[in-house]
């Protein structure tokens, strides 16, 4: 057994997957082709926006998926970069938009004054 968590040897454990549910496997590997090709948005756009999600999904067989895809399709490394850090700055908002609703039910949370009449 490997000492970490992400082995490249895991990998291998793909064919197992796809004995036990091939239809959803193969549902899967359907899915996942969309990003290797040409369509409106040009392949090599698809690998950046892969990129970026994987840096958020933090998924490191993605990372390297799209990224051999990424120079495949004539990325340079200053994309590669630029893809990453926008993930960064997406993630970081929506940690501090997160804080904003923990605030809101925080607050929502507080006992209601108690009102009185005359």
């Amino acid at each position: 057994m490997s000492e970490h968590y992400h082995d490249a040897a895991d990998m291998k454990l793909l064919k197992e997957m796809k004995k036990l549910a091939p239809a959803d496997f193969d549902a899967w590997v359907g899915l996942d082709k969309i990003v290797g090709r040409d369509g409106a948005i040009p392949r090599k756009y698809r690998e950046l926006l892969a990129i970026a999600v994987a840096c958020t999904t933090q998924c490191p067989y993605c990372l390297e998926a799209h990224a051999k895809g990424a120079r495949a399709a004539g990325a340079t490394r200053e994309e590669i970069v630029e893809a990453s850090l926008i993930a960064a700055a997406l993630r970081a908002g929506g940690a501090a938009t997160h804080g904003l609703m923990a605030l809101k039910f925080f607050d929502a949370a507080a006992p209601v004054a108690a009102t009185t009449t005359v």
